[in-house]
């Protein structure tokens, strides 16, 4: 037996998600209360205590990255990461900036004001740009003309940075700019096994819109503390 253990709206879990169902793997989904995180939880990821976490017989498995490899290499079917060692050694470099830099300002500019909004935001630029200049001349994919380990760590690009975009009155994703993330994005979004498998937007607004206010009044409280 098969289960992931997630929360509905994160990244993280939805590339793990999307992969089970890429390879044609059957899982059990539980969703998890991550704000009044579940004994389940607590024991199966004693360390971080956060999603997702995938439990494949008696293998308990954690962190996204860790989980995609895992899946990769436990079922053959369908090869998410390339064949050859610089290719992977790439990919896994792309994976890591993407998360550290372009996820961490994004998110910060969305949330913030000022000075710090307009160094992120043009952080976040700088880290697109490098992103389309690694995507040019791939194909519909980063992964050729299939799906790969890279468009799914990168998948949310294609529905959570549009939502912060309109929540931080910003924009990161100039189609004019960044052609080729625009071609990828429709590309990656048009897939049968993404579009049967994203949070709704309203949802996912409504989840963000609370998450940037909580942000706000954490940072009024630190700086008045």
């Amino acid at each position: 037996m098969i289960k992931l253990v997630g929360f509905w709206v994160s990244p993280f879990v939805l590339r793990v998600s999307w992969a089970l169902k890429l390879k044609g793997v059957e899982y059990e989904y539980i969703e998890e209360d991550v704000f009044n995180k579940s004994p389940l939880l607590l024991e199966l990821n004693p360390v971080h205590k956060k999603v997702p976490v995938l439990v494949h017989g008696h293998n308990v498995i954690v962190e996204s990255f860790v989980i995609l490899e895992y899946i990769d290499e436990t079922w053959k079917q369908y090869p998410l990461l390339p064949q050859e060692p610089y290719d992977r050694a790439n990919t896994r470099f792309w994976a890591k900036f993407a998360e550290e830099k372009l996820m961490r300002n994004s998110w910060t500019a969305m949330c913030s004001q000022g000075e710090e909004k307009k160094l992120c935001l043009q952080s976040a630029l700088e880290d697109l740009e490098k992103i389309e200049g690694e995507l040019k001349g791939k194909g519909k994919f980063f992964g050729g003309e299939n799906l790969g380990y890279l468009d799914l760590v990168l998948g949310w690009i294609t529905y959570l940075v549009p939502v912060w975009e309109e929540i931080g009155s910003m924009t990161i994703l100039d189609p004019v700019k960044f052609p080729c993330i625009t071609a990828w994005m429709q590309n990656f979004l048009n897939h049968p096994v993404i579009k049967e498998d994203l949070p709704p937007r309203e949802k996912v607004d409504a989840y963000f819109q609370n998450q940037r206010k909580e942000y706000a009044a954490r940072m009024g409280s630190t700086n008045t503390g």
